[in-house]
């Protein structure tokens, strides 16, 4: 059915409900849950800027009321694959003692550091140390093993591969490491943040880097040609997380060659560098997805630009990088197994984010009643498109650059919204 105007058509979806009335909130989030397909596994749940206090909220409550009513046995955060095993090992009463010691290792970003965060964390080892919970929640990230402006030596990632073909082979596993160790080199070669800007300062391409790659290839043909001895010798679960953490090392090396050479358009290596972060984003969820399986469904939670099904883009000085985000992968690579919300807000003085201006599809939506509503996207269906097509876009943040307005192209890229009237700035956050 086709609403005469926007406006009606927003009345006549939305699901208002607030966070702190149980009645409201669950209803809410039981009506979300019905309108998916059932074949969803993996549920993405979006941010529209890294610094909402109330968003992670909001994703505290949701992942609650999808673990104890919906079958979700895990979620996944915008944190590193590799490190985020030191936070499952906490949640399952595992390993180290206390939050304190996992905040800052376990967590790429420094995320850790974020309340929210360790309040979600320490509800799901809560949650597991119930033995009446016979179903125990995992906690995954999933990023790449980058941080903000820099990327990770690919030594923690190699070193889990050659751990585990010790453990069944330790002569082959020794002969891998004494070569790999040679060539890796000084970590902070790898690590050096004048790289993201500067392909001069990249080692991507040195002769050591590149002999590495080859070590790397012949490290995953060992593997998969022995399949299965190792699953024999191990077990499935054992083996694919060898090989995820394999080519993951395989794909974070791909990264440091694209830092190495210049392009001659401009933006295009930032570019390539971008999606391969996204690429390896969306292989780790396919992966955790397979991982879960049988055990329950999945929620990823990240920035909205990670999340969506359409190409993402950021605006860097006078550059407009434009790239196919984790979600768009996703969406190929799952199809109608992936369903994403993502979130949207009227008003974060702390964010730097003012009223938005009347027209804009933000004023529309905080239009109608609050103090949080979800928005069926339907993927554009039953919308006056044209009225779409002429939605003034609101204005950004000079304070937060995560911050990313709603266009058209929301009402493809999401399958719901969840609108916020307003958001605090993340307690424990860096200072803007």
């Amino acid at each position: 059915m086709m609403n005469a105007t926007l406006d009606d058509w927003i009345r006549h979806e939305a699901i208002p409900f607030s966070v702190d009335s149980s009645k409201t909130f669950y209803a809410s989030i039981d009506r979300i849950i019905a309108s998916l397909d059932d074949s969803v596994e993996l549920l993405g749940f979006g941010e529209a800027l890294h610094g909402g206090e109330d968003i992670l909220m909001l994703r505290n409550r949701f992942f609650q009321c999808l673990v104890e009513t919906h079958g979700y046995s895990a979620i996944a955060i915008e944190s590193s694959f590799p490190r985020a095993r030191l936070v499952n090992d906490y949640v399952a009463g595992r390993g180290p003692a206390s939050y304190e010691d996992i905040k800052d290792t376990g967590f790429s970003h420094g995320f850790g550091r974020l309340e929210a965060n360790r309040e979600l964390v320490e509800w799901i080892r809560s949650y597991n140390a119930d033995p009446s919970h016979h179903v125990k929640v995992n906690f995954y990230g999933f990023d790449s093993p980058t941080e903000m402006t820099f990327s990770d030596s690919p030594r923690q990632v190699l070193d889990f591969v050659l751990d585990y073909l010790s453990s069944i082979d330790s002569a082959s596993g020794q002969e891998y490491r004494e070569r790999i160790d040679a060539l890796l080199g000084q970590d902070s070669d790898w690590e050096n943040p004048a790289a993201m800007m500067d392909p001069t300062k990249s080692i991507g391409l040195s002769p050591a880097a590149t002999s590495l790659r080859i070590e790397v290839e012949d490290l995953i043909m060992e593997l998969r040609l022995r399949r299965p001895e190792f699953v024999a010798k191990s077990d499935e679960s054992r083996y694919l997380e060898a090989m995820q953490y394999a080519m993951m090392s395989k794909q974070l090396l791909n990264y440091h060659v694209v830092l190495a050479r210049t392009s001659a358009k401009p933006g295009e290596r930032l570019v390539k560098g971008l999606g391969i972060r996204d690429l390896v984003m969306a292989d780790s969820l396919a992966y955790i997805v397979s991982r879960e399986r049988g055990r329950g469904k999945v929620l990823v939670f990240a920035h909205n630009s990670h999340l969506q099904r359409g190409k993402a883009q950021w605006q860097l000085g006078a550059d407009l990088l434009i790239w196919w985000p984790a979600g768009a992968q996703l969406n190929e690579m799952l199809g109608s197994r992936y369903a994403v919300i993502g979130t949207a807000l009227g008003v974060s003085e702390a964010n730097g984010i003012g009223q938005p201006e009347a027209g804009t599809l933000e004023a529309r939506l905080t239009a109608v009643p609050g103090p949080v509503r979800f928005i069926p996207a339907h993927k554009g269906q039953g919308l006056p498109a044209s009225e779409i097509d002429l939605l003034p876009t609101r204005s950004g943040s000079m304070k937060n650059q995560t911050y990313f307005a709603l266009t058209p192209q929301s009402f493809t890229d999401f399958d719901w919204l969840a609108v916020l009237n307003s958001t605090s700035y993340s307690r424990g956050g860096p200072q803007l």
